[in-house]
């Protein structure tokens, strides 16, 4: 798995949205054990406090849950993980129409293509 951050950004903040697209896409299935702080610092690169704050903030979020001595777990909350997926996909959706809208589409454009491309096949 890739990780790359934007140096823009916090990082912690990158680490939730990656670690949110992997339990929405299952790379963290409903109920699954994720690694440890160590692991996944290690993985990322990246400072195991930065790791710690992102898994905490995941968990406030109701996300993840810990049990004491077995590490962090996905929630079994299907319904939350839908929630989430369609609330990321919101988000790209509205920046993609922001973009769009920048280089000078109007909405009607905007559908007009997308309509052209899911027909040609050139969106799978």
């Amino acid at each position: 798995m890739s990780w790359e951050f934007d140096s823009n950004r916090p990082i912690y903040l990158q680490l939730m949205e990656q670690l949110k697209i992997n339990i929405i896409t299952g790379v963290y299935p409903p109920g699954s054990k994720i690694p440890s702080v160590r692991d996944l610092a290690m993985e990322t690169g990246v400072n195991p406090n930065t790791m710690q704050r992102a898994l905490t903030e995941l968990e406030r979020e109701n996300l993840l849950y810990s049990q004491r001595t077995n590490g962090r777990f996905v929630t079994e909350d299907e319904k939350m993980i839908k929630a989430l997926q369609q609330d990321l996909a919101q988000q790209q959706i509205k920046e993609f129409i922001s973009h769009m809208k920048t280089i000078g589409l109007q909405r009607q454009e905007i559908i007009d293509l997308l309509a052209n491309l899911l027909q040609e096949g050139e969106i799978k």
